[in-house]
């Protein structure tokens, strides 16, 4: 019979989209229980910089379930030993996506992560199908479905090897063809979903969740800053039951118990404030 094991101390964990507001918080949220980071950026170093800075604070504030003696193995060609790393990567790329994971076998000793966070996406809100170009829809379909497709490929030969691994998409509730976005960015979201649910169905006896948290109206986030961007759009804050948008952390707390749940494969949380 297949053992219980939820424990994240020690994982190493690849989040993609790291120096924006839900993969940062992803990141502080497992750093805190004793994970290893991969974090992955396209265009904001200054801002993954700034996470890596709280993530060092942390750790030596006694705040993180790390291992102390960590801070031991600090020397002048190696000022900060703690076990995470940052990549520059273009997710339309697959070349870059072939790179990173070199990368994580050269730094983290691994072929791949233990846990895969696949949040980094593109959302350029465009509402009519009439406004959306061949060219922006293929964007939306690489960025959003098929490096999530990649990212998989790659991660999954380590986790079959182990026995033991989690997949976390970061979905959307367009995938319910809802949200303020256009038809290609509800496609690129549902297509994650049925990947989602493919791969959970198939990996399940090896250890492997696969699993989605599918948010709405989160503030502070590259897509919606705040509740004045989304005034007179279907997810106002006026048209959200809750009445308010929701925390890049709320985004976190569910990551977290997807992550220490094994029991729990092929699941679409919604995160809507009860917007349906």
């Amino acid at each position: 019979m297949a053992q219980v094991d939820n424990e994240v101390k020690g994982k190493l964990v690849l989040i993609t989209g790291a120096s924006g507001g839900i993969g940062a918080a992803v990141a502080r949220r497992l750093w805190s229980l004793g994970a290893h980071l991969a974090l992955t950026y396209s265009s904001s170093p200054e801002k993954l910089q700034a996470l890596e800075q709280e993530l060092y604070e942390a750790f030596t504030n006694g705040q993180t379930a790390h291992d102390p003696a960590l801070s031991l193995n600090r020397t002048t060609a190696n000022p900060n030993p703690l076990p995470y790393s940052t990549h520059k990567c273009d997710l339309s790329s697959p070349a870059d996506i072939q790179l990173l994971f070199t990368q994580l076998q050269n730094l983290h000793g691994q072929s791949g992560p233990d846990i895969l966070i696949s949040n980094a996406g593109y959302g350029k809100r465009i509402p009519s199908i009439l406004d959306i170009s061949l060219d922006e829809f293929d964007k939306m379909l690489n960025i959003n479905l098929r490096s999530s497709f990649l990212l998989c490929k790659l991660s999954l030969p380590h986790m079959i090897q182990r026995n033991w691994g989690r997949i976390i998409f970061v979905s959307s509730i367009a995938a319910q063809g809802g949200g303020i976005n256009g038809c290609h960015y509800a496609a690129s979201k549902a297509g994650l979903q049925g990947l989602m649910k493919n791969l959970a169905r198939k990996h399940a006896g090896q250890g492997i969740t696969v699993n989605d948290v599918a948010p709405a109206m989160i503030g502070e986030t590259g897509m919606i800053p705040d509740a004045k961007f989304v005034e007179g759009t279907p997810g106002d804050v006026k048209n959200i039951p809750v009445g308010r948008l929701g925390t890049t952390d709320e985004v976190g707390n569910v990551v977290e118990m997807l992550v220490k749940t094994g029991y729990m494969t092929g699941q679409s949380v919604l995160l809507s404030g009860g917007l349906m």
